[in-house]
């Protein structure tokens, strides 16, 4: 496990790494706006660069550390290198993780199963590859993930165990190579930055990936592969950073640059990295991530900046930084390495772990943006348990106690001590086999929808799979009902007709066809509520991303098959924009004589083709003489409904649902279908 010579103790060390605060004060910076970030993006656009800052700070310390034992040993043992990695990480994790495990077996027993994967993926630092494979990706909104900022870590911790390896065959040829070796790191990284560049996928990229819809997506071994969250997450892409820091580490030791022509060069140093202050600055301030779609309600649209170049400047950035914070004669290092900033950064590992399911405890939701009292009331948990985990766990475990424990290097002294001993070894033993059960019980959970919107979606799915291989009844139209006003609508539907007061004097030989039920075709918005139209006799086509071309072939499709009713409800508009084209090809499919009511419903969402698309809705009223629609835009709008989504345009409660589908029951004249809401 290790490549050693006979050593030279006497020989004088340039390559030695002095304690480094301004590092520390780095660390500080960078953590604060990655948590600034995560609690709400539009305090600070691009502050998750602070994970590109990290990168960089542990390519060029890692790097440092293996040519100073190099020089020192004449060997690196990469035994001992892991041990004291592993040291330093593990204990943090695995008391995060502890804590969101038995977190969710307590209090939140439903998100068991969906954060299972995670968790194994956290434990064995592989969680970007994993979030990479199952298309939970950086900017997904999810319900509940409190665990997606395990990415970074795996990167790190699989450069800390592939790096040593690549460092050990770099030395074996001489640290005398190292120069020529960092420019071909340094290349390495812009090559790195241009494949990037090259296969990033500008534009909309929706977030559902389907035949009709493969644009930013790679499909292998069946599964759709986001393009430009591999990029973002993977342990390749994100090399450039790592690989920036580890060139500089080959050519900038801070003890050898002050026996060197640049011992005084401080000031310079410090006009430079105020110089990538200032570039980090602009790009956490101007760079984002991710915005939503300008054309698709559920998509991204990635920040081409960022792609094409921002990550590489903000390397670059920090490595100008790191020239001058290294350098004993600058001023930079004494500024960052105050005792706050110092603070901070010591503990800028566990600020990182335990920020994040924090934030996911208190919103709930991914993608939510914090209010600051929400914000404020995070730091106030957060910092505790950092601290709590750096004094208890981290540094002890980082010093070797559970060593000296298990050599029972930690003997009694007297009968108090060893009391006080028994009674932890009991707590501890209690506080295993709870660990224990939470663990069995994530092992164990079945995979749940998590979140109201979610799984209302998912029960639409199941009810309108359920009623596809089951017969619908009918429901009777014959009768002219009155609508109550609140509901709006007509008074008696258009083409009924009453029942015969005599019946025939000779039964018909062969009995009329039964009227096929009334149909609503829509999108998830409808979705959510198909179990509540299904109750009330509607034959329901609903799926989430539904565009206005496919809604276009779904009725026309249903009606070739024959299964659209004399009643049809249609709602589109909401993921896109649709033309007076489209609609008027949905219509085509409509006719009055055969299909009297078709109702249309506006769309509600905080989208600029909304506006637009509600209008050519409102038209169809004046060009169809079947025509008719519900201001669902209006009803939200107003404020009418109650249980919309965080999102502000799904279903979230049974009460909203029931009200969506009471609507419906008002509109087609069927009062006695309504349902109270609870």
């Amino acid at each position: 496990m290790s490549y050693r010579s006979p050593s030279h103790p006497s020989r004088a060390q340039i390559s030695r790494v002095p304690h480094l605060p301004g590092l520390d004060g780095m660390r500080a910076l960078a953590v604060v706006a990655v948590m600034v970030y995560h609690a709400n993006s539009g305090w600070l656009h691009g502050g998750f660069l602070g994970v590109e800052v990290f990168f960089v700070i542990s390519g060029y310390l890692i790097t440092l550390l293996l040519v100073a034992e190099h020089e020192r040993d004449d060997g690196i043992d990469l035994k001992a290198f892991w041990i004291r990695r592993f040291r330093r990480l593990l204990p943090g994790l695995y008391l995060m993780l502890t804590l969101v495990i038995v977190y969710l077996a307590v209090f939140f027993r439903q998100a068991q199963g969906r954060v299972r994967g995670d968790v194994i993926a956290g434990v064995t630092y592989v969680s970007n590859w994993y979030q990479i494979w199952v298309g939970a990706g950086y900017t997904a909104s999810e319900a509940f993930a409190p665990l997606r900022h395990l990415w970074s870590l795996a990167v790190e911790e699989q450069f800390y165990l592939i790096w040593p390896l690549v460092m050990l065959a770099i030395l074996r040829r001489g640290r005398a190579h190292l120069p020529r070796v960092a420019l071909w790191l340094f290349g390495i990284a812009v090559f790195i930055n241009v494949v990037i560049a090259v296969l990033f996928v500008p534009g909309d990229i929706d977030s559902v990936c389907t035949p009709d819809t493969m644009n930013g997506y790679w499909s292998i071994a069946g599964r759709c592969i986001s393009i430009n969250d591999t990029l973002y997450l993977s342990t390749i892409t994100r090399a450039g950073g790592l690989l920036l820091g580890a060139a500089l580490a080959m050519v900038w030791r801070p003890v050898a640059v002050m026996r060197g022509a640049l011992r005084d060069k401080g000031r310079p140093l410090d006009l430079l990295a105020l110089g990538g202050f200032m570039v980090l600055a602009m790009l956490m301030w101007w760079v984002h991530l991710a915005d939503p779609a300008e054309n698709s309600l559920t998509g991204s649209q990635f920040d081409p900046w960022l792609f094409r170049g921002g990550l590489f400047l903000a390397g670059l950035a920090t490595v100008m930084i790191i020239t001058a914070v290294t350098h004993r004669g600058a001023i930079t290092g004494r500024l960052l390495g105050n005792p706050a900033l110092s603070w901070v950064g010591t503990r800028s590992y566990g600020l990182y772990l335990f920020h994040w399911p924090i934030y996911q405890i208190i919103r709930e939701q991914a993608g939510v943006k914090m209010s600051l009292g929400q914000f404020v009331l995070a730091m106030i948990i957060t910092v505790p348990i950092t601290e709590l985990s750096y004094r208890f766990v981290e540094m002890p475990v980082r010093k070797g106690a559970i060593g000296r424990w298990m050599r029972r290097e930690y003997r009694p002294r007297s009968a108090a001590q060893a009391e006080a001993r028994r009674r932890l070894v009991v707590v501890g033993a209690v506080v295993a086999v709870l660990v224990g059960a939470a663990g069995v019980s994530v092992a164990l959970a079945p995979n749940r929808c998590v979140g109201e919107v979610e799984c209302a979606s998912e029960a639409g799915r199941e009810a309108i799979a359920a009623a596809s291989s089951s017969t619908v009844a009918p429901v009777e139209t014959s009768a002219p009902t009155t609508v109550d006003p609140a509901l709006g609508g007509d008074t008696t539907v258009p083409g009924a007709t009453t029942a015969p007061t005599t019946p025939p004097t000779e039964p018909p030989t062969t009995p009329p066809p039964a009227p096929a039920p009334p149909t609503a075709i829509g999108e998830s918005v409808m979705l959510g509520a198909a179990p509540q139209l299904q109750a009330g006799g509607f034959v329901v086509n609903a799926a989430e991303s539904r565009q206005g071309n496919a809604t276009a072939r779904v009725v026309g499709q249903m009606k070739a098959s024959g299964q659209l009713g004399e009643i049809v409800v249609i709602q589109v508009g909401t993921n896109g924009e649709v033309s007076d084209a489209v609609y008027d090809e949905i219509m085509s499919f409509l006719p009055a004589a055969e299909h009297p009511k078709v109702i249309f419903l506006t769309v509600h969402a905080n989208r600029k083709w909304i506006d637009g698309n509600n209008t050519r809705i409102w038209s169809l009223k004046s060009k169809y003489p079947n025509v008719d629609v519900l201001d669902w835009n209006g009803l939200v709008s107003a404020g009418q409904i109650q249980g919309i989504g965080s999102d502000g345009i799904h279903l979230s409660t049974p009460g909203a649902k029931q009200t969506y589908a009471n609507y419906i029951f008002g509109m087609i004249g069927r009062n006695d279908l309504i349902k109270p809401v609870d």
